[in-house]
């Protein structure tokens, strides 16, 4: 997953959109960019990191402008060692274009195949990003008339990569000396929403992935760019919006609403705030029903994104609910290292236990997910030395069985601890006495149920349906072979890493 921004304002935007990344952070924190336009010229910086690592004082005064877009990381394709797949991306032909983009494309290999051979392009890494930004490109190039552009020009080429471009796409873009253009894939897989701002000299406009980046900016939220929609502003503040692909169905990402997503954002009308309290009281029904017979002393959360299933759970049971583990803030993202020690330790250094809170009780955690089980392990044994005489783990997903393909970073198959194993294997493997899961129905009703007119989400982790029907399992086979190959780069340059660092400390 990736966070994008994209603003045109009526004073310098450099900072709205440093602010909008840093709200952001949550969704990327391996890269981020920023691209500013000043009439037909564009500035850019953009680097490996953390926003705020990023960015200096010197860079910000460089980034000059009334418009621009911005960009923060995740990698979910092509390499994550590789600073040239930073976004955003840039083209000069058949006129500069700068793009973010946060999703996966599903026919990348494709793609890439069609703009050597026929569109004579070249993308120079593996990032499916770049595809993208060539393929808008080229379809401006065929639409454009003269090489001018008009709002109904660059409609026309929004709808030539629908036809192109399968996947999971929200795109903020940039074309120089005409304006800001955003859009969302068909079927509205990733979120993408835009506001406005009333100035004295007219409205600032905002696109961005959540509704929370808009609201710490002083924009007021307007709606979700609609799948198969189209926005441009252009650089003189003038809105226009058309819908580009047709046939186009609203299906959210439901793990959105799981885990990616703030809670204090709201996505296509759903509260994502409101759906993790539904999900606690899901959960609690399942146990009333199924689990009975579980003798809980107290419900524990794990920071952070669990929180509200776990108090709303607590209270439906009239169950005590206490912190029982503190979380570590100031520590960044953990760099990957081979071997399990050093994984195990990376958990312990980001989470504590408050042993008063576990000695000789029988515990309830509740944690938003389980994916590959490692974390939950590490958990339930803290849980363990603390003191828990039982450890019970409640999961607000459903089991997570398969690989998401749509921009979310899922491991392989073999690698997902749900995999071929029944509840009580996993219970098993991650060491706790009984494991509760959440049901997909109830997970999809507690979702639903805050807007109701959102009837479809796109949920293939839980259940294996690819909605845009043209995931087979030879392309499943081929992506985690890729996986597999990039985890093996990782660890050979993790340890390369560990080794020079060894012998500069022995030298």
């Amino acid at each position: 997953m990736c966070g994008i921004v994209g603003v045109v304002a009526k004073n310098p935007v450099n900072q709205l959109l440093y602010d909008g990344l840093l709200v952001l952070q949550h969704r990327g924190q391996d890269a981020a960019g920023i691209v500013t336009a000043e009439g037909p010229n564009f500035h850019m910086h953009k680097g490996p990191g953390m926003v705020r690592d990023v960015f200096r004082t010197r860079n910000m005064r460089a980034l000059v402008g009334y418009s621009g877009i911005a960009h923060t990381r995740y990698p979910t394709a092509g390499s994550a060692w590789s600073g040239a797949e930073s976004q955003p991306f840039y083209v000069n032909s058949p006129f500069g274009i700068v793009l973010g983009h946060n999703g996966n494309l599903t026919n990348t290999e494709q793609l890439k195949n069609d703009l050597f051979r026929q569109d004579l392009r070249h993308v120079n890494t593996n990032s499916d990003s770049e595809v993208l930004l060539n393929v808008l490109a080229h379809e401006l190039q065929e639409a454009a008339t003269n090489y001018r552009l008009d709002p109904a020009t660059v409609f026309a080429a929004v709808s030539g990569v629908y036809r192109r471009c399968r996947g999971a796409y929200a795109v903020v873009a940039m074309i120089a000396g005409y304006g800001l253009l955003a859009f969302r894939d068909a079927y509205g897989i990733r979120p993408l929403v835009f506001g406005r701002a009333e100035t004295d000299h007219g409205y600032e406009y905002m696109v961005a992935s959540e509704s929370v980046a808009l609201d710490a900016l002083g924009f007021q939220v307007m709606r979700d760019v609609a799948p198969g929609e189209a926005i441009f502003i252009d650089q003189d503040g003038h809105f226009y919006n058309r819908q580009c692909a047709p046939n186009a169905s609203l299906n959210p990402c439901i793990f959105e609403f799981v885990y990616l997503a703030r809670p204090d954002s709201v996505i296509d009308g759903i509260s994502v705030y409101e759906t993790r309290l539904r999900m606690g009281v899901s959960l609690a029904e399942k146990i009333r029903r199924q689990h009975r017979h579980l003798d809980i002393d107290v419900v524990i959360p794990i920071p952070d994104s669990s929180r509200p299933a776990a108090m709303e759970l607590s209270k439906q049971l009239n169950l005590p609910y206490r912190e029982g583990f503190i979380k570590n803030r100031y520590i960044g993202r953990t760099f990957i290292m081979p071997g399990q020690s050093i994984r195990q330790r990376s958990v312990r250094q980001k989470l504590n236990a408050i042993a008063m809170e576990f000695r000789g009780k029988n515990v309830l955690l509740v944690d938003d997910s389980i994916v590959r089980g490692n974390t939950s392990r590490e958990i339930v044994q803290m849980a363990r030395e603390a003191g828990a005489r039982k450890v019970f783990f409640a999961s607000a997903a459903p089991p997570v069985r398969y690989p998401n393909v749509y921009g979310i970073d899922m491991p392989t198959r073999e690698e997902l601890i749900a995999n071929g194993r029944t509840e009580a294997e996993v219970a098993r493997e991650i060491g706790c006495d009984e494991l509760i899961y959440q049901d997909l129905d109830a997970l999809i009703e507690d979702v639903h149920s805050v807007n109701p007119k959102v009837t479809r989400f796109e949920a293939s982790c839980f259940s294996g349906v690819y909605i845009t029907g043209d995931v087979t399992q030879e392309y499943l086979d081929g992506v985690e072979a890729k996986r597999r190959d990039g985890a093996k780069m990782a660890e050979a340059a993790a340890a390369s890493t560990q080794l020079d660092l060894g012998l500069e400390l022995v030298d």
